[in-house]
């Protein structure tokens, strides 16, 4: 999140999309009601109507994976209206704040859904080249925004097929509902407004899952709500520490604290800096003419994060230990799906899982289970035994048959260990143990320490290159590892004094600091401690605007709403009187109110040289509506998935993403004319994420026992089936047995003029613990976003049937 949960109340308007918040996230749903109190629109886009939908002022349907064809609508209402009424919009903030005003190369060229010239599923070089600034040292920009070549006319001539008729046919969202959403949610463009955007996995599991949420910055940041109180992009993560585990790089893709990783045509640490690195980018004719480009800093933090992995032997000399990460192949798919198809294909012999259930929570299940029989070697850690430790006893396979060899891990329930989760808004809050663990069950610490120490005996004998990165990792954690110890390890120290670094200014790239995550530096210092141990209840904001400052500690710097130098103007007056994020500077107190990001002056009061831009992270310092270094393009363009009802695109002539990653493992392809209805996964209020937590307890299981599946009592008609009836769903990949809910909640969705249903799938039953069922992944495709991979779970062709 960009914001926090309680800033919510401070919006305006709240567009809630691809996420059922009442009752997936019901405490975030606590501060919506307070801003609807206080006079605030409520709007919800879904494809079901749910709990969220009964409480919004709008309710407006979309059919699912249309998402970028209905932000692209809006995103045009705002720039004709823009012509029309400037004074309704921040004008200042778009042209001196964003890239709106920067001239892009004349190479630059989009054509029927196409950004250049295309090769193996990715743009080439060249094509990727001319969605670039026409320099990128010093850019020309024009705040006028009247060159055809800057980014706001390329913006107007890219969206200007967004119509609102051509997008209703594409969504089957009604008309009237549609510009009603566009009129209201558009009015926080005013000074002295904000709106926010709350997004979840029914916004991000498509194969354009990134560029849904690109669309939803570039509306953001037309209408001037980044940076601001009761603003932002905020993501509603899945579970308590989805965004902590994020944060420490869990993806596949990054090292702690959002660092790259290495590969093996980087040579050595120069090398890499020279990959990774941006070089600061000055735009010309701004009213800021100096960027922060805060990631110039990276050999600093990869530097502190080597030396917090390596200690004493990562040194100057030896290139602080670099050559012993592990290098990945550019053209080699490590993500989710990436590995399960080389499993598939016998390429990896060993998978640890730690609290992690792939057998019922990954995309084509009955292919995933099947390539774990491919392994030598399972690891479950996991505090109860899930369908991927149990899958080679599953229904309908002989175990004799199943050669890999699966060992247990018993791990600890969250509330049976100590350490810290990190919220959706970046709050890091300490947890301590309640109860100890049951029998020999441990905390992942402790067993990861266990194994790693004895990794570290077994590997000192062997003086080999490959065993290096074992033998001289740091870890000196004692007797008994603490979570206190690994939280001090991650803020970082100073090599020449040994106390706690106080923040990320004081990380160096010679070797003297360490810090296990940059971004968390200044969360446990010499002075105050584990910060995230705070529970300060009073907002020591001057205007009271839910900051909470001394309540646990917020990365960066306990830094509450990101960018909020752009919550004011030019001359530092806050756009919003009544929720100023910062205010009042003085050179001697300098801001007042929340941590500034960068804490530089206002631009008009700083001597030129020294006018320092708000968005400290890119290397303009301005945000970015163009969007240059994504895969598919700068600009988020619709198309279809890749499962779709429909025979053509009715935005181009490009039907599917062309970068989308598609798998080959046991992975067939659904057409309309035998699979005619969409099919989206979600969750219900009494199981969680793949049920092993909740199908073993009685109590949750007597509430909801069976496996069952949502449809409109239209399609019900249709065929002939009624309410609890067992059904069977099925897709090219594989069927599955639920019972029927016949519900209000679906309705068909006019689809360029042909009715399109939907059919809600659980994904929390499987084989293992007191309720099982068929899982709702045995029908979702093993296909993902062209950025990230994340698997397209929400949208795939399917059929149902009686059973």
């Amino acid at each position: 999140m960009t914001n926090h949960w309680i800033d919510i109340r401070n919006s305006d308007c709240i567009m809630i999309i691809g996420s059922n918040a009442a009752e997936n996230h019901p405490i975030s749903f606590k501060w919506v009601a307070e801003a609807m109190e206080r006079g605030a629109k409520l709007i919800h886009v879904d494809p079901r109507f749910s709990r969220t939908s009964a409480k919004a002022h709008i309710y407006a349907p979309l059919r699912s994976g249309a998402d970028i064809a209905f932000i692209g609508g809006m995103i045009n209402y705002v720039l004709t209206d823009m012509d029309k009424h400037p004074e309704n919009y921040t004008m200042e903030y778009l042209r001196q704040y964003t890239n709106a005003a920067f001239i892009v190369n004349s190479d630059y060229g989009f054509n029927d859904g196409i950004f250049g010239e295309i090769q193996d599923g990715r743009y080439s070089e060249a094509a990727r080249n001319s969605w670039k600034y026409a320099d990128m040292n010093t850019p020309a920009t024009d705040p006028a925004l009247k060159d055809p070549r800057c980014v706001f006319q390329l913006l107007k001539k890219h969206y200007a097929r967004y119509d609102a008729d051509t997008v209703c046919r594409i969504t089957g969202t009604p008309s009237e509902v549609y510009s009603e959403v566009m009129r209201t949610f558009c009015e926080t463009g005013r000074r002295g407004k904000a709106g926010t955007i709350m997004y979840a996995m029914g916004a991000t599991q498509h194969t354009y899952g990134t560029q849904n949420i690109r669309s939803y910055a570039i509306l953001q940041l037309l209408l001037g709500n980044i940076g601001v109180a009761g603003g932002g992009i905020n993501a509603l993560r899945g579970t308590s520490n989805v965004q902590g585990s994020t944060d420490m790089a869990l993806l596949s893709h990054i090292l702690p604290g959002y660092l790259s990783v290495p590969n093996d045509q980087d040579g050595n640490l120069e090398g890499y800096l020279k990959r990774v690195r941006p070089a600061a980018i000055s735009p010309r004719n701004l009213a800021g003419d100096k960027s922060l480009n805060w990631w110039g800093n990276y050999k600093k933090y990869m530097v502190s994060l080597l030396k917090a992995w390596y200690g004493e032997a990562a040194t100057a000399d030896n290139d602080f230990c670099f050559s012993l990460l592990p290098k990945a192949d550019p053209k080699v798919n490590y993500t989710h799906i990436g590995m399960f198809e080389a499993m598939g294909e016998g390429r990896i012999k060993g998978l640890w899982c730690w609290g992690q259930n792939p057998a019922v929570g990954g995309p084509n299940a009955t292919g995933e289970r099947e390539a774990l029989g491919n392994l030598d070697w399972l690891v479950s850690a996991d505090i109860w035994l899930n369908e991927t430790a149990e899958f080679w006893k599953r229904p309908g396979v002989k175990p004799a048959d199943i050669d890999t060899e699966v060992f247990i891990l018993p791990a600890a329930a969250s509330y049976e260990k100590e350490g810290s989760i990190t919220n959706s808004g970046r709050w890091v809050q300490w947890r301590y143990r309640a109860a100890e663990p049951p029998g020999k069950a441990m905390a992942d610490l402790e067993l990861m320490d266990l194994i790693v120490v004895k990794l570290k005996e077994l590997y000192a004998k062997e003086e080999t290159p490959q065993s290096e990165g074992i033998r001289k990792l740091s870890w000196d954690y004692g007797d008994r590892i603490t979570a206190d110890a690994v939280a001090r390890e991650i803020n970082g120290y100073s090599g020449a004094t040994g106390k706690l670094i106080g923040g990320f200014g004081a990380l160096s790239d010679d070797g003297s600091t360490s810090s296990g995550n940059w971004i968390y530096c200044n969360m446990y210092t010499e002075a105050e401690g584990n910060k995230a141990k705070r529970r300060g209840t009073v907002d020591g904001h001057p205007a009271k605007i839910g900051l909470y400052s001394d309540w646990a500690w917020c990365w960066p710097m306990n830094r509450r709403i990101l960018y909020n130098r752009a919550s004011v103007d030019l001359d530092g007056r806050p756009w919003d009187d009544e929720h100023p994020v910062i205010l009042r500077y003085e050179p001697e107190m300098k801001w007042q109110g929340d941590v500034p990001d960068g804490g530089a002056a206002p631009v008009n009061k700083a001597p030129r040289g020294n006018r320092q831009l708000p968005f400290i992270m890119e290397p303009e310092g301005v945000a970015r509506i163009w969007g240059f270094g994504r895969a598919e393009g700068p600009l988020p363009e619709a198309y279809e998935p890749w499962e779709s009802p429909l025979k053509k695109n009715l935005m181009s002539g490009t039907m599917y993403n062309p970068c989308a990653f598609v798998g080959a493992y046991r992975n067939e392809r659904g057409t309309p004319d035998k699979y005619p209805c969409i099919g989206t996964t979600y969750r219900c209020t009494e199981h969680w994420q793949t049920g092993i937590m909740t199908r073993n307890l009685p109590w949750l299981v007597e509430m909801m026992p069976d496996m069952y599946i949502e449809l409109g009592e239209d399609l019900a008609k249709a065929r002939g089936l009624k309410n609890g009836d067992r059904v069977t769903v099925s897709t090219a990949r594989g069927e599955i047995s639920a019972v029927a809910l016949v519900t209000k909640r679906f309705k068909p969705l006019l689809v360029d003029g042909t009715a399109v249903h939907h059919i809600g799938v659980l994904i929390h039953w499987g084989y293992s613990g007191k309720s099982t069922g068929d899982s709702g992944n045995v029908l979702t495709a093993h296909v993902g976003d062209a950025n990230t991979t994340i698997p397209e779970f929400k949208t795939f062709l399917c059929d149902v049937r009686r059973a």
